[in-house]
């Protein structure tokens, strides 16, 4: 499929740390993702009590949904500001601490202990900082990483999982020439070459 002249985008880190200061989260879903709680069988497999992993995190309202539940949850989030909206609106204290093997991270945790959102940039992280996870949520974050990095993500992604885990990936479908994303269009073909 003809990706147009998205292969080349670049969106900054600056230009995201922008849209959450602006407000210009359409991406973000207050509700939630219906997608999310008609797949969650999947991801959780009848599994109870397990790691579940937010890339791109933002403040998604479904990390509290699953913690709730009884899972622990982790997000990476390039944005203070949404990582603290997130706490701050669903009225959960939290803890805030330097993240030493990388520098200029923090991590911020639910004083309940199981909601830990790391601010810093995804690349930065791996499974000896974050662990491994038995599930992922991917609602908006392959669509949204810079083209040209996704081979480096999907080979995070599988770095960051168990042998037996689940990912739930939601992607977009449009025409790339028309809209010059993100969200971007990622083809089911280039899906299977990352992930196998």
């Amino acid at each position: 499929a003809d990706v147009g002249s998205q292969k080349e985008r670049v969106v900054t880190e600056e230009e995201w740390l922008q849209k959450w200061e602006m407000g210009n989260i359409g991406f973000h879903k207050e509700q939630g993702n219906p997608l999310l709680r008609k797949y969650l069988d999947l991801l959780l497999n009848g599994r109870s009590g397990l790691r579940i992993f937010f890339p791109l995190c933002g403040k998604a309202v479904e990390m509290k949904w699953l913690a709730d539940m009884g899972h622990s949850v982790v997000g990476v989030e390039v944005s203070e500001q949404a990582v603290k909206e997130f706490f701050s609106e669903h009225s959960l204290p939290y803890c805030e601490e330097p993240v030493p093997e990388i520098s200029g991270a923090k991590m911020f945790q639910s004083t309940s202990g199981n909601i830990s959102l790391y601010c810093c940039n995804i690349y930065d992280l791996s499974s000896s900082i974050v662990g491994k996870f038995d599930g992922v949520w991917d609602r908006g974050a392959l669509v949204a990483v810079n083209p040209r990095d996704r081979q480096r993500y999907a080979s995070l992604m599988i770095n960051l999982v168990e042998k037996n885990s689940s990912y739930l990936l939601v992607t977009v479908l449009y025409d790339p020439n028309k809209h010059k994303g993100p969200p971007f269009y990622v083809p089911e073909s280039e899906i299977k070459s990352l992930f196998g």
